[in-house]
This record gives C-alpha cells, sequence and structure tokens, in this order.
C-alpha cells in the first residue's frame, strides 16, 4: 500500500487503544500540566497529598519528604499503610492496584475518606508512570510488604520482606528523563515552600523536608521541620511579618459546624494591597472561586453594616465599594469539600455553588463578633476603609489619564520608546532597559523588526510603600503602561488587567548586573506584582542575563556570566588573557550587546513565574518592605545565587 493511500485510509485500525499508564507516558501534560520544572513538582506533591489525605482522615501526624543523593524522592507517612491484600476484581494486591491502574485509589470510596486533595484518582499511579523506576515499601499489620515499578509496570508481585512494629507507606520515584527532558534536578526551596503551606493547612502534623544532596561542616544533610499549632494563624503571621498590622489580633474562626468546614484567619496593615489566598482541600485555588465569593461577601456585608450604623460614613460624598474594604488586607480561606468541582483541568476556580452561603455566613459571624469586643480595631478598621476609598477616587483619575494615553486612546506611544516594525505581538518583545545610556546602545544594537526598547530613568517608584493613585501618576511607571498598550480597573473590578491590547509578548526586563541593577530589576518585578500579577502568570516577563566578563586574547574571546566561567576561559586562552569586568550595560558596545544578551539565537532569558502566590507575596512584602533585618538575612542567605525566582 503506498503512503498516500494510508494517509487517507481511516480505519479501526487506525484507532490506537492505549493502556492507562502508555496513555499517560504519550500525554503527560494531561495528568500533571506540563513536563517542565513545574509538572516535575507535581510528582512530589500528588505523593504527599495521599499521605495529606490520610492525615485528614485522623490516621497519620507526621510525614517524611527527602531529596536523595541520586536525586529520586522518598515519601513517608505513618498513617494506614496501602492494603496489599487481593483485590477481587483485579486478581492481584491492591498495592499493584493503586500504583498501577489509574482511576485507582481509596478517594472515590467515601468511607475510606470524607475530603482528599487528589479526586480525580490519578495521583500515585501516574507518578509510578512518570518515572523510571519506583519502588512502593508498607508496613502494615506488623509486616513489611514491597513492590518495584518501571515506567509503571510492576516487576514482580507484591511480596513480605520483613516484620515490623511500624505503619505506614514509603514511596521512593526517580523522575523519567526521557519525559522530564527540560530537567530533573527538584529545587529545594519549591518543595520547601510547598510543606511549610500544607503544614500551615493541617495543624498539628509534623512535615519533616530534608535535602541529602547537601551536606554542612557538621556532616548533616540540609533538613527542615514544618508543625503548626495554630493552623491559618500563624499562617498570616508568617506571611504579614515583614508589614505593619493596625490591629492587634489575627482575626480567625475554624468552623466545623456543617457539611462544609469554613477555617479563616485575616489581618489588616498599613499597606496598600489586598492579598487573599485561598484553599480547597489543600489545593491553592489562585484564580478563586465560589468560596472566595462567599468571603468577600460576608467581609463587606459585615463592615459595611458596621460602618453605616458607626455614622463615620456620614461626611463622605461617595459610595464605598468592595474594594474599600479590602485595602491593606492579608486573608487565607480554607475548606474542605466532599466532591469539588473544579472549573478548568488546572484546579484554580472553586465552582461548587453550595460553599457561597456557609463561607459568607461563618465571615459574617466572626466579624461581628471581632468588631463588637474589639471596639477600636473596628474604628481603626473603618479608618482605613474610608482611606481607601479616597484614594480609589484619585487613583480612577489617574488612570483615565493612562489609558488616555494608550495607543487605543489615542494619546500616542511614549516619546522615549524605539518601537518595532513587526505588528504581532506574538512576534513582539520590549526591552526594559535601565538608563537611556544603554537604552541608546540596545536601540543601535537591537533588531528593529520585531525588537522594541523602552529606557527607564534610574529607579521606577516602590509600589508596596506607595498610594495606588501615586503609582498611575509615576512618569516611568505611566511609560511602561502606555508602552505595553494594556488598561487596568473596570467597573466590576477596579484592579483588573486588560491583556487583550498587549503590544508585546515578551516583556523582558535589562538591567545591570549589579547590586544596583538587580534592586531595578526587583523593583519592575514588584510593580509586576503588585499590578500585572496576569502578564507574569500568563508567561509574558522575563529577565536578561547580560554577562559579567569579557575573556580576551589575540584574535579569541569568550564572555563568562560568574567567576567560575571567567577562570575556565582563561584557562583555555592559556592563563594569560586580558579580562575585562562589565560594570553596566553601558560598558558594551552594540554588536557586544547584541550577541550576548539580545541575539535569540545565543542570548540566555529568565522566565519569571510564580510558584507559589503566598510564598510570592511574602518574599516581594520582605525586599521592598520597611523592615531591614528580614532583608539583609535573605540577602545574606541569596547573595550567592542572584537569582530572582518568583
Amino acid at each position: 500500500m503506498s503512503e498516500e493511500i494510508k494517509k487517507n485510509n481511516y480505519s479501526a485500525d487506525s484507532i490506537q487503544a492505549l493502556e492507562g499508564m502508555e496513555h499517560v507516558r504519550m500525554r503527560p501534560s494531561m495528568y500533571i500540566g506540563d513536563v517542565g520544572v513545574r509538572g516535575l513538582h507535581h510528582l512530589v506533591y500528588e505523593v504527599v497529598d495521599n499521605s495529606i489525605d490520610e492525615a485528614m482522615g485522623g490516621h497519620c501526624d507526621t510525614i517524611g519528604v527527602a531529596i536523595n543523593e541520586d536525586g529520586s524522592v522518598t515519601v513517608e507517612d505513618n498513617g494506614r499503610g496501602i492494603p496489599v491484600d487481593l483485590h477481587k476484581k483485579e486478581g492481584v494486591s491492591a498495592l499493584e492496584v493503586v500504583m498501577t491502574k489509574i482511576g485507582a485509589g481509596g478517594k472515590f470510596d467515601k468511607d475510606s475518606y470524607k475530603v482528599s486533595g487528589g479526586l480525580h484518582g490519578v495521583g500515585v499511579s501516574v507518578v509510578n508512570a512518570l518515572s523510571v523506576h519506583m519502588k512502593s515499601t508498607v508496613f502494615r499489620d506488623g509486616k513489611i510488604y514491597e513492590q518495584e515499578y518501571e515506567r509503571g509496570k510492576s516487576l514482580y508481585p507484591v511480596k513480605q520482606i520483613g516484620e515490623t512494629d511500624k505503619r505506614g507507606t514509603r514511596q521512593t520515584f526517580y523522575p523519567d528523563n526521557t519525559i522530564f527532558t527540560q530537567t530533573t534536578e527538584f529545587s529545594y526551596d519549591t518543595l520547601s515552600a510547598r510543606m511549610r503551606e500544607l503544614s500551615f493547612l493541617n495543624k498539628g502534623i509534623t512535615i519533616t523536608f530534608t535535602d541529602k544532596r547537601e551536606v554542612d561542616e557538621k556532616g548533616e544533610f540540609k533538613s527542615e521541620v514544618f508543625h503548626s499549632t495554630e493552623g491559618l494563624k500563624e499562617y498570616i503571621r508568617y506571611l504579614d511579618g515583614n508589614r505593619e498590622p493596625i490591629i492587634s489580633h489575627v482575626i480567625s474562626m475554624d468552623h466545623d459546624k456543617g457539611e462544609i468546614p469554613v477555617e479563616v484567619a485575616l489581618i489588616y496593615n498599613t499597606s496598600y494591597t489586598e492579598n487573599i489566598f485561598s484553599y480547597v482541600n489543600n489545593i491553592n485555588t489562585h484564580e478563586g472561586g465560589t468560596h472566595l465569593q462567599g468571603f468577600r461577601s460576608g467581609l463587606t456585608r459585615t463592615l459595611k453594616k458596621y460602618a453605616d450604623s458607626s455614622g463615620m460614613l456620614d461626611k463622605l460624598k461617595f459610595e464605598i465599594a468592595g474594594d474599600d474594604f479590602r485595602e491593606g488586607l492579608t486573608a487565607i480561606i480554607s475548606v474542605k469539600v466532599a466532591e469539588p468541582q473544579f472549573e478548568g483541568q488546572t484546579k484554580t476556580k472553586l465552582g461548587n455553588r453550595e460553599v457561597v452561603s456557609p463561607v459568607s455566613q461563618a465571615v459574617g459571624e466572626m466579624l461581628e463578633n471581632y468588631l463588637e469586643e474589639n471596639p477600636n480595631d473596628a474604628r481603626v478598621i473603618i479608618q482605613k476603609v474610608i482611606l481607601a476609598a479616597q484614594a480609589r477616587h484619585a487613583a480612577k483619575k489617574a488612570r483615565e489619564m493612562v489609558q488616555r494615553k494608550t495607543v487605543m486612546g489615542g494619546g500616542g506611544l511614549p516619546g522615549k520608546l524605539s518601537d518595532c516594525s513587526e505588528q504581532d505581538p506574538a512576534r513582539c518583545e520590549v526591552y526594559l532597559v535601565e538608563g537611556d545610556s544603554a537604552g541608546g546602545t540596545a536601540k543601535q544594537g537591537r533588531d528593529r523588526a520585531f525588537q522594541a526598547i523602552l529606557p527607564l530613568r534610574g529607579k521606577i517608584l516602590n509600589v508596596e510603600k506607595a498610594m495606588h493613585h501615586k503609582v498611575f501618576e509615576n512618569e516611568e511607571i505611566r511609560n511602561i503602561f502606555t508602552a505595553l498598550g494594556v488598561t487596568v480597573g473596570t467597573e466590576e473590578d477596579s484592579k483588573a488587567l486588560n491583556l487583550s491590547k498587549l503590544r508585546y509578548h515578551k516583556v523582558i526586563i535589562m538591567c545591570d548586573a549589579d547590586v544596583d541593577g538587580s534592586h531595578i530589576s526587583t523593583l519592575i518585578l514588584t510593580f509586576f506584582f503588585r499590578f500585572m500579577k496576569e502578564l507574569i502568570e500568563e508567561g509574558h516577563v522575563y529577565i536578561a542575563a547580560p554577562p559579567l566578563y569579557l575573556v580576551k586574547k589575540g584574535n579569541k574571546k569568550e564572555y563568562a556570566w560568574n567567576d567560575v566561567q571567567r577562570d575556565q576561559a582563561n584557562e583555555r586562552m592559556g592563563g594569560s588573557a586580558a579580562i575585562q569586568r562589565y560594570k553596566g550595560l553601558g560598558e558594551m558596545n552594540a554588536e557586544q550587546l547584541w550577541e550576548t544578551t539580545m541575539d535569540p539565537n545565543f542570548r540566555t532569558l529568565r522566565q519569571v513565574n510564580i510558584d507559589s502566590l503566598a510564598e510570592a507575596d511574602q518574599v516581594f512584602s520582605m525586599l521592598m518592605g520597611d523592615e531591614v533585618p528580614p532583608r539583609r538575612e535573605f540577602i545574606e542567605k541569596n547573595a550567592v545565587y542572584a537569582n530572582i525566582d518568583a
């Protein structure tokens, strides 16, 4: 049969009937989101979630997570242990069914798990399918059982290998580098942040996290122990540790009377930002959903009622909006839902309508009691709300000025912007460059077809400490809004960002490779995080990586981005090369800047992404807030790595 006939012969033979594990390996992104860094770490979360589910059921209080010397990960708990007896329908051990079958597990049995984080039932079997090797060890009924797998398939039947007084499950897996081609190296900081988060969300559980790849001077592994006795109250204090509170206590409640347990904690601070983090069954729902809707409804209704009855709003000449009640608010909402319905495949927005009312009522009762018992705090909160309303009106006027100057508003582009000729935003990129001098060099070195340059004068405004109208009045920030073509603020949501008119799909921060340059990069990132978070979440923000050194000898030259590369280049040239240290972008000529930092074929761009909104919020408030000691401690700890990773 010719190739042409084969192509057009769509018959029963054309249909591939893939077994469960084969389908996971062929389409891994359907199960874990992607096969990059985020998907890799998701493997750990899936295994840990099984242990957390045991804990939520009251069967487990200790979980150990370790990155091993060989790069594998081990997760062990003291739960009941996965059953190992014969599964009647499948004819093999229940452990093997759980580990090798999609949709198998106790989470579908309501008698086994009331609520669960991984309700799609694909967790540990997907991890197994995407691992080159995995070993399950079960401690149950006084015995130790074991089974090993390769790429999701068992190597031998479950066998007893000993006796024990322990109980629980231990899972060790090695990610498959033919699936995770970008990297199979786990990040300590990323996993540490998630373990900390889980300990706050599940008070009373002890989670030990160890990195056996790193040994200190005493010969001990890098390790942390996470344990919270107060849960969300402690989480709020952790997140807001670098902000100044305006009330005396964290307001909190744990409402477990109805079908939907609701836990909430909140505090007001002197900042001008709203930071609300929501969770469903330990899953961070960063797009919110019905539980967030219920929280906002209860908060606004209760505070509005109190403010009206207090008479403090009598002299105000305009209506208070919902946003005003949330300025300077840090809050966490955690609900447990037996059968959550998530909008989309990524579990980021809760859709259960029955959740709105219980959350709204619980938050209303909590706030009503607190305001009655703490009249001084109540007055301070309402005063904060009034100031927020006044600032919102000022910010609205400033925003309108920005929007009148956008391209679509007819005001034209910023005078300093050197635009590109390409019209398709997907092919365009803009460099936000530190200083006019470097901006001039970048204009000369760029490819004018698709690269635009916007020089920024000095350090932009620190938005972490500025009222919103001051942000929109700042010339450099107005230029960024106008150049990008985005607008902010709608009738429904005064802080919503509209990216539909975004003119460049790559927004690249290019600053000097020194302390001042890092500070300017952080200022710009803080602005993006607070006012254009969607820009980061949709993968449009990058940081350029200019070299630190030029190593040259005769006709040979090499660029180096750190001291190790510099020394290696010098050694390759016989040890007597001339070494030039670039103090800033302005010291490079146009050709050098192009070939090291702007040429898509050779440059290094670091995409900015957000692994954890809560952790990113805590880092930005610490780096750009008023408290100096935690900032100094962070810089001393992380200066060696010199990478901004939100």
